[in-house]
């Protein structure tokens, strides 16, 4: 897994974050199984802790569980996945919406420019 981590937030909701997109967009399927704490904190180039702490957190949650001697899964429940991804979907169009009005766009522009967007990345698939 690739991780982009950022200083100018912290590093335990950033990890956060990823592993969720990762769950909702299949990379941890439903009932997979994730590599060991020390493993993906070694891979993210994070402390242990830090990654335990992200983990307990999406636990807490519901996307992860754990079996005492088997290690961490991820939940089955696909409802949740989808509250999950609807709650994302929700936060990232109204950052891009925000930063829009930010620049002056109206309503009509927006949408236009997200059409205009859509072609060319049709045209150049």
């Amino acid at each position: 897994m690739s991780w982009e981590l950022n200083s100018d937030r912290p590093i335990y909701t950033q990890l956060i974050e990823q592993i969720e997109l990762k769950i909702c967009a299949g990379g941890y399927p439903p009932g997979a199984k994730l590599p060991p704490v020390r493993e993906l904190a070694n891979d993210a180039a994070v402390n242990p802790n830090t990654m335990q702490r992200a983990l307990a957190k999406l636990e807490d949650n519901g996307l992860l569980y754990t079996h005492r001697t088997k290690g961490r899964f991820v939940t089955e429940d696909m409802d949740l996945v989808q509250q999950t991804k609807s709650r994302l979907v929700h936060k990232h169009v109204r950052d891009f919406l925000e930063k829009m009005w930010q620049l002056g766009f109206e309503h009509e522009e927006i949408l236009s420019t997200i059409s205009k967007i859509k072609k060319e990345a049709k045209e150049n698939e």
